[in-house]
């Protein structure tokens, strides 16, 4: 109940004042002269006065609001180590009976980091669900806040809290804990293939440790070096980029005995692999009208050297023009095919026959060079199946298919074998989908008998048209045809050329991504993402092992031909191993070196500012291991009231409320009014007529 008078007057005030202040005027001086009825007369002023005003007596029903009280619960993945998920299960309930008791408390009860979003569960982010429990609450009715977490968290204002209400933490662990764990310092983001990376580390421990720790460094999964380092100081590593695409590297030390955890005994760098550029020498035979169609592909790849020589004049040809006023360059074959052979990617053959401008010998070097690994394309035209062929050379144990001496000049569209279908060389190449192919006819095709490796594409009469093999360590393609420049040309609306050209110069030099038999993993947010490339019709399933140890198994599903995918929505962060047959890959879920994971000792430290700042208070749960958990009381406090001592934790209560009724008493109303006011008057007036 609230009591209280307020005044309606009847006119408004200016008019009020324009009579009250004249007739007040005249009843003062009437009293300072000691004018006989003067005090008569002021009373009657005060009489029409207290009638004009209107004096109004409230009774107001109010019914008080509750204070806004949130507690915080740290269940981020930190928060899982040991007793803690225990310890904070306990505190829960033993606050929440305890605020139960107050009637002016109501109570939200918050779980941070309980999401499966790859954000929420890497980061400790109390902050953000604080000001979100709060946001609908005016800051008056604002109780205070208890947090209860291990006290890692990442989300700390640089000052105090946003409302005038006391902040306490009540922290999850012990005092007693250590913990070693290891960090990337420098990991840069991408590195040559092949070449040495500049990286450095530290070993980081809780305690003072004092000699070398084993570091095991791991590339794509494979154990490379165990290096020695010194707990706390910066040490350097080269690591050696051994592929295109993306590269993990891995540091692991063990785990020392009573460390919390050893999640954070690893750390992961991504490293995209960079190729330099590709250095690729193309030798062109007898001119023909496609015969700048690979060389216009090649220069326009700005990762590509290309060294190009056309045989224009070969050594049987005598004309008599002195060779001082020839502007042609001799062909260096010996500095090509013997001193700098294994510097070139590719060796490119366009329409060339064997007119002695190579010797003979030179043509094991070639063979050689693709049994070490070597990359050879053979772009034939009818000198493929003439007399002169590269094919009657030492070459020919190189070659994927030997001519027969045909020649098929006919139409035909270039179509994709069963094989090309599933092939990443042909897989999905444009105009491939419909029947005829959406390109352009050829009109000549080589013909050849017993081709090995694969046919990806056939040409007339179903004749192969486009080998693809491997000879050794190395690898050779023969594209039967001289036709590709009719689709450069846009012969008939033209066709995939540099797309299937530059894929069969990549699959040739190895590029990871047109590997027939490839499996890949990645992580998207907190899915896995299993990508599995082959020629086979059914792959299996794959079998993945999380960072935690389990064994899981994924139906890979036929997405198109020759690739399969399947994916797994995991809770987990860390790197995963995934295999499928005689093939393994690694991916990484979830942000890389998580903050979450950064430093798992539970502290007070991080609290204690904004906890202060608010006049609250930071306090562990349990002293040691297997304690018992140890709760403050819950005194209600008024604002300007002390909010946290030894023993107690303070929440502010409002003074808030909500009007429900109002009753209103006219004080010089009715007849009791004008009773007075005439009682008042005739006094007066029975005084100035005597």
């Amino acid at each position: 109940m609230n009591w209280s008078i307020s005044f309606e007057p009847l006119i408004s005030w200016p008019l009020l004042a324009l009579l009250l202040v004249p007739l007040a005027l005249l009843a003062l001086v009437g009293l300072w002269f000691r004018q006989r009825g003067a005090v008569l007369r002021f009373v009657a002023l005060l009489a029409l006065a207290a009638a004009l005003f209107n004096p109004v007596f409230l009774n107001e029903e109010r019914e008080p609001l509750k204070s806004v009280v949130a507690l915080i619960v740290d269940r981020s993945q930190s928060q899982d180590i040991g007793e803690r998920t225990k310890q904070t299960d306990e505190a829960l309930a033993g606050l929440q009976q305890r605020l139960g008791r107050f009637k002016q408390f109501d109570v939200r009860v918050v779980e941070a980091g309980k999401s499966d979003a790859a954000e929420e569960r890497t980061e400790t982010r109390l902050f953000g669900a604080l000001e979100g429990a709060f946001r609908d609450v005016p800051p008056s009715r604002i109780g205070g806040a208890v947090m209860i977490t291990d006290g890692e968290v990442h989300d700390t204002p640089a000052g105090p809290p946003d409302f005038n209400a006391p902040l306490h933490a009540l922290i999850t662990g012990n005092e007693h804990e250590k913990d070693r764990r290891i960090r990337f310092e420098n990991a840069p983001r991408f590195g040559l293939v092949g070449k040495p990376l500049d990286m450095s580390y530290r070993v980081i421990s809780t305690e003072n440790e004092a000699g070398p720790v084993d570091v095991r460094v791991s590339v794509n999964g494979e154990q490379v070096a165990v290096e020695h380092a010194i707990v706390g100081q910066a040490m350097p590593l080269q690591v050696t980029i051994p592929g295109a695409g993306r590269n993990i590297i891995e540091l692991a030390i063990d785990r020392e005995p009573g460390e919390l955890t050893d999640t954070n005994n690893r750390a992961i760098a991504l490293v995209d692999g960079i190729r330099e550029n590709l250095r690729v020498l193309l030798v062109s035979g007898e001119p023909h009208a496609g015969e700048r169609t690979w060389r216009n592909l090649l220069k326009s790849d700005a990762s590509v050297d290309l060294v190009h020589f056309t045989i224009l004049r070969p050594p049987e040809k005598q004309d008599g023009t002195p060779i001082n006023e020839l502007s042609l360059i001799a062909f260096p074959t010996r500095e090509l095919f013997v001193e700098k052979i294994k510097d070139f990617d590719l060796i490119i053959f366009d329409r060339y026959q064997h007119r002695d401008v190579l010797p003979i010998l030179y043509y094991d070097y070639i063979s050689e060079y693709v049994e070490k690994g070597g990359a050879l394309l053979i772009a034939a035209g009818p000198e493929y199946a003439g007399e002169a062929s590269i094919a009657r050379t030492p070459l020919m144990s190189a070659l994927p298919a030997m001519p027969t001496g045909e020649v098929v000049d006919k139409a035909f569209y270039p179509r994709l074998t069963d094989l090309g279908q599933r092939h990443p060389v042909t897989r999905g190449l444009d105009g491939s989908a419909t029947e005829p192919p959406h390109w352009s006819r050829w009109f000549r095709t080589i013909g050849v008998q017993n081709p090995q490796g694969e046919v990806v594409m056939k040409g007339a009469d179903n004749r192969p048209l486009l080998l693809l093999d491997r000879k050794g360590e190395g690898r050779v393609g023969m594209l039967l045809s001289d036709q590709g420049w009719l689709w450069a040309r846009g012969f008939e609306g033209g066709g995939p050329h540099v797309q299937l050209y530059r894929r069969i110069a990549h699959w040739l030099m190895k590029e990871p991504e047109l590997e027939e038999e490839r499996l890949t993993a990645e992580g998207r947010g907190m899915v896995l993402e299993i990508r599995r490339q082959t020629m086979a019709d059914d792959p299996g399933p794959a079998q993945i092992i999380t960072p935690s140890g389990k064994t899981l198994t994924v139906k890979l599903d036929k997405s198109e031909p020759g690739v399969f995918l399947g994916s797994v929505q995991t809770s987990e962060i860390g790197l995963f191993q995934v295999a499928n047959g005689d093939l393994t890959a690694l991916a990484h879920v979830g942000p890389v070196n998580a903050p979450e994971f950064a430093d798992v000792v539970s502290t007070q430290d991080r609290l204690k500012a904004p906890a202060e700042a608010t006049g609250g208070s930071v306090r562990r749960l349990a002293s040691s291991t297997g304690s018992a958990v140890t709760l403050p009381s819950i005194v209600p406090v008024r604002s300007s009231g002390e909010a946290s001592g030894s023993d107690w934790i303070g929440l502010r209560t409002t003074d808030d409320s909500v009007l429900k009724a109002v009753s209103r008493v006219p004080l010089f109303g009715g007849f009791l009014g004008l009773g007075l006011l005439l009682l008042a008057m005739g006094s007066m007036w029975y005084r100035e007529g005597r």
